[in-house]
């Protein structure tokens, strides 16, 4: 637990130290965290993280993630760059006379997508348009700490109904529904002290959806750690295994927030 704690502690002065430099800094930390994320990811799902096929898969990440507007480089992944991946993830099969075959492209394709487009809308929150990037970063990121702490706190004094034993067995309704409360009362907070930025209709929203969505991409990764028999992602950060242990809300959250548009910008 003091391992923890202390690892837990460090890793999130590094990260909100780079939030609010904020920036190419704060982008490029945010490429690399992405590039470790993809590669305990095909770690995981146990195949060689340097070999080819692989190394198609980090390109795809790197070109998701790469800071094109702040280079001013009038270019925004889209689908047409989503295609050109699938496109060569499944020549690749043809290539190879299905040496490497359709099930480990799709893998490789879904990682590219769950782990790019996640990190890319981390990053794209702190660039925020109205110049209050590092306001809707911390909101979000705040609410989803406060969700998990909740559910956590919670779930330990009161919980007594399992939420989804197959998949997380620690995991209880109690706990999901404190975790709920204290997030939307800490989005609450958010409004309260941004003046006009934030009202207080959406600030529950917002909240609702860090916790809710926040704990879906919790169990989705314990749904997929368990089809591999694995505890954590990676070793990166002692205590708490890897990046996408620590990232697995996050990568959720921050794409679901801009692409139902709750974000007031």
């Amino acid at each position: 637990m003091k391992q923890r704690l202390i690892t837990g502690i460090i890793a999130g002065a590094v990260f909100l130290g780079f939030c609010v430099i904020g920036g190419m800094s704060f982008h490029l930390f945010v490429l690399a965290m992405s590039l470790i994320g993809y590669y305990e990811f095909v770690k995981m799902i146990k195949l060689r993280p340097f070999s080819g096929i692989a190394t198609l898969g980090f390109i795809g990440v790197t070109m998701i993630m790469f800071p094109w507007k702040l280079l001013n480089i009038t270019y925004t992944p889209n689908g047409e760059l989503i295609w050109l991946l699938l496109f060569l993830f499944m020549m690749m099969t043809v290539l190879t006379k299905n040496r490497i075959d359709i099930k480990q492209v799709s893998l490789l394709l879904l990682g590219v997508l769950y782990i790019g487009v996640g990190f890319y809308f981390i990053a794209e929150s702190r660039h925020a348009p109205d110049g209050h990037g590092l306001f809707w970063t911390f909101l979000l990121l705040s609410s989803i700490w406060a969700s998990d702490a909740g559910a956590y706190f919670v779930g330990k004094q009161w919980g007594r109904h399992k939420l989804w034993p197959a998949i997380s067995p620690n995991k209880t309704i109690e706990g999901a529904f404190g975790g709920v409360v204290i997030a939307i009362l800490t989005a609450v907070i958010f409004a309260i002290s941004s003046g006009d930025l934030l009202g207080l209709g959406r600030a529950i929203l917002i909240g609702l959806a860090c916790a809710v969505v926040g704990q879906l991409g919790d169990l989705m990764q314990s749904a997929y750690k368990r089809v591999y028999n694995i505890k954590d992602s990676g070793k990166l950060l002692p205590g708490h295994g890897g990046i996408l242990d620590r990232c697995d809300s996050w990568i959720i959250v921050f794409p679901f927030v801009h692409i139902v548009m709750l974000l007031p910008y």
